[in-house]
C-alpha cells in the first residue's frame, strides 16, 4: 500500500468498485435474465434456488443427526444407534439426489448463459467489419479469440458459482445463526463487580473469529486481482503469438524467420512466466491463511463448545450439535475470503469481455457520429466520394479531400502511397470510419470488394469458390467454367477436396480463385485494392478483360499502383497525402 494512504478510504474504494463493476457486468450480460427468453431462465435460476434450500435442509438434517446420534453413544442405547445409521443412510441418498440435480441445473443455466454472450460478442465482433476495424481502435481489446472463447466461459461460469455458493452461505448463515444461538446459552462474567450475562454467545465468538479471520485474509490476498490479470493477458498474447505464427508460416519458412520467431515466443513466454511468479507470489502469501485456518476450523468448534460438556451443563449430542453448527456458521461468514481468489479471476475475465464490448461499442457509435465517415445508399447509379478526408484513430488527417464520381461502366484507377490507398479501399467498405466526408454507393446494386488475398474459408474448394453463399448457389458447370477461364482448369477435379486452402495455394492462384468468384457473382460494381499483385503483367490485363467480358456493364475501380492496367482505365486519379 503507498504510503499515506488510508486504510479505511482503500476499503470504501474497493466496496464502490466491486458495486460499480457488478452494475457493468449486469448490464453488459444480464440478458438472459431480461430477454423474451427470460422465462426458461428464470425457470432455471428458480430451481436453482430451490435445490440450494433444499442443500441447507441436508445440514440441518445433519446437524439434528449430530444431536441425536452422538447422545445415543453417549448413553450407549444400540438400537437408537443402529437406527442412527439408517437415518444417516437416507441423509446419503437424499444428498445425492440433490447434488447430482443442482449440478444439472447449475451446469445448464451456465452453458446458456455462456451461449447468449457469446452469441452477441461475436455477433458484434463479426458484423460490419469490426473485426477488422478492431484492430486499430483505441483501447485494450487485444486477443479478441481469447476473450471470446475462454473469458467469456470464466465470467459466465464463475458467475454463477459465486452466485450459488453465496445464497447457500447466507441461507446457511441465517439457519445455523438462530441454532447456534439457541444452543449457546448464556455466558455470566463479572467486569469490574458488574455481572454481564451475554445470550448467544458462541454467535459474538464465531464473528470475531470469521472477522479475525477476514482482515488477516483480506491483508494477504489483496495482490490476487491485479496478478490474475497480468497473468491471464500475457498467456492470451502467448496465444496469439504462436497462433499467429501458424497463420503466416509460410512466409516465415521463406525468410528463414524461425530464429527471430523463436526469440519473440521466448519473449512472450517470459512474460507468462514473470506473471506466473507475480501470481505465485500474491498466492504464496495468501495460503498463509489458506494452509492454516482450514486446520484450526475443524479443531476450533470443539474448543469453544467442550468447556460446558466438561462441566456437565451439555450432553455430548449437543456439545457436537453446537461444534457442528458453529463450524456452519463460521464456514458461512467466510465465504467472502473463502472466495477471493476465484472472485478476483472472475473480475478479470469478466472486465476483459466488458473491454472488448465497449470497443465494439465505440466502433458502432463511431460508425453513426457526424465526426466520423458517412456511408448510404444513394438514389441513383453512381459511387460518390465528397469531401472525405480520412484520419487516424486519433483524428490526424492523413489525406487531402477527396471529391470523385464514378459512373457505370468506368474503369477507374486511384493511385498513390499504399497506405493512403489502402485506408481509401478500407473506407469505401466500410472498414474504416476515421475521417470525415461521405461515401455513398450506387443505388440496387451490390460493391464486390476484392483484396490482395481473397479470404478462403476451410473446408472443400466448392464451398470456398461459392462463399459467403451457399454452396448449391452455382451450378457444376458454371463453377468448372468459371476456374478454367481464371486459369484454374486443373483444380476443377478437386473441387470437394478439403484442405487449408490459403496454405494450399499460391497466392497468384488465390487471387485467380478471387476473380473466378467474381465471375460466378457477375457484380456491377467491383472495387480492387492490389487484387492482382502476384500476376504478371500480362495476366493482370487477362483479369481485367474477363471481368470486362462477363460483366461488360460493370464499373470497375482499381485501388493501388498497378501500372500494367494504367492504359485500360478511363481515368488515372492520384491521392493526395494531407
Amino acid at each position: 500500500m503507498p504510503s499515506g494512504s488510508n486504510p479505511k478510504s482503500a476499503a470504501v474504494d474497493g466496496v464502490i468498485g466491486w458495486v460499480l463493476f457488478l452494475r457493468a457486468f449486469w448490464r453488459m450480460a444480464g440478458g438472459p435474465w431480461r430477454s423474451r427468453q427470460r422465462w426458461s431462465a428464470i425457470v432455471l435460476a428458480s430451481g436453482l434456488v430451490l435445490l440450494t434450500a433444499m442443500q441447507v435442509g441436508v445440514a440441518i438434517a445433519l446437524n439434528i443427526w449430530n444431536l441425536r446420534f452422538f447422545d445415543a453413544v453417549e448413553q450407549k442405547a444400540l438400537d437408537r444407534f443402529f437406527t442412527l445409521i439408517g437415518v444417516f443412510a437416507l441423509i446419503i441418498l437424499a444428498n445425492v439426489a440433490i447434488t447430482i440435480s443442482h449440478l444439472q441445473v447449475k451446469r445448464r443455466i451456465q452453458v446458456n448463459w455462456r451461449r447468449w454472450l457469446t452469441r452477441r460478442l461475436m455477433r458484434n465482433w463479426m458484423t460490419g467489419g469490426r473485426h477488422y476495424t478492431l484492430g486499430f481502435a483505441p483501447g485494450r481489446h487485444d486477443n479478441p479469440d481469447g476473450r471470446i472463447a475462454e473469458d467469456i466461459r470464466i465470467a459466465t461460469e464463475y458467475a454463477i458459482d459465486i452466485g450459488h455458493s453465496g445464497l447457500y452461505s447466507t441461507m446457511l448463515l441465517i439457519t445455523f445463526v438462530n441454532i447456534l444461538w439457541s444452543l449457546s446459552g448464556t455466558l455470566d462474567i463479572a467486569v469490574f463487580d458488574t455481572r454481564v450475562v451475554i445470550p448467544g454467545y458462541l454467535v459474538l465468538v464465531a464473528l470475531v473469529y470469521t472477522a479475525a479471520g477476514a482482515w488477516i485474509a483480506l491483508l494477504l490476498g489483496r495482490p490476487m486481482t491485479q496478478a490474475a490479470t497480468r497473468r491471464q493477458a500475457s498467456e492470451a498474447d502467448f496465444r496469439f503469438g504462436l497462433a499467429r505464427a501458424r497463420t503466416h508460416s509460410l512466409g516465415i519458412a521463406l525468410m528463414r524467420g524461425e530464429p527471430d520467431e523463436r526469440r519473440r515466443f521466448l519473449r512472450l513466454f517470459h512474460r507468462a512466466y514473470r506473471a506466473w511468479d507475480v501470481q505465485t507470489s500474491a498466492l504464496r502469501r495468501f495460503f498463509y491463511y489458506m494452509a492454516t485456518w482450514p486446520l484450526l476450523n475443524q479443531i476450533f468448534p470443539i474448543l469453544v463448545a467442550a468447556p460446558r460438556f466438561i462441566t456437565g451443563s451439555i450432553t455430548l449430542g449437543v456439545m457436537m450439535q453446537t461444534a457442528q453448527a458453529f463450524g456452519q456458521v463460521v464456514a458461512a461468514l467466510s465465504w467472502p475470503i473463502d472466495n477471493l481468489a476465484k472472485a478476483s479471476e472472475w473480475r478479470a475475465s469478466a472486465e476483459r469481455v466488458m473491454q472488448m464490448q465497449d470497443a465494439l461499442a465505440g466502433l458502432h457509435r463511431d460508425g453513426e457520429s457526424a465526426g466520423h465517415i458517412g456511408i448510404s445508399t444513394g438514389t441513383v447509379k453512381k459511387l460518390e466520394f465528397r469531401g472525405l478526408v480520412l484520419t487516424d484513430a486519433d483524428s490526424k488527417p492523413l489525406t487531402a479531400p477527396i471529391d470523385l464520381t464514378i459512373l457505370p461502366g468506368e474503369r477507374v484507377m486511384i493511385d498513390g502511397d499504399p497506405a493512403l490507398t489502402g485506408h481509401l479501399f478500407h473506407a469505401a467498405a466500410g472498414l474504416w470510419p476515421w475521417g470525415y466526408g461521405r461515401i455513398t454507393r450506387p443505388v440496387g446494386a451490390a460493391v464486390h470488394f476484392m483484396p490482395e488475398r481473397p479470404y478462403i474459408p476451410v473446408g472443400s474448394l466448392h464451398d470456398a469458390l461459392c462463399y459467403p453463399a451457399a454452396k448449391n448457389t452455382y451450378g457444376i458447370l458454371g463453377i468448372v467454367g468459371a476456374l478454367t477461364r481464371a486459369g484454374l482448369a486443373s483444380q476443377a477435379d478437386h473441387l470437394e477436396d478439403s484442405a487449408i486452402w490459403d496454405q494450399t495455394l499460391s497466392l497468384a492462384d488465390q487471387q485467380r480463385l478471387g476473380f473466378a468468384r467474381l465471375l460466378l457473382v457477375k457484380p456491377e460494381w467491383v472495387v480492387l485494392h492490389d487484387a492482382t499483385t502476384a500476376l504478371a503483367a500480362e495476366t493482370e490485363l487477362d483479369m481485367m478483360n474477363l471481368i470486362r467480358e462477363a460483366c461488360p456493364e460493370a464499373a470497375i475501380v482499381i485501388i493501388g499502383t498497378r501500372p500494367a492496367l494504367n492504359a485500360g482505365c478511363d481515368r488515372v486519379i492520384s491521392l493526395k497525402g494531407a
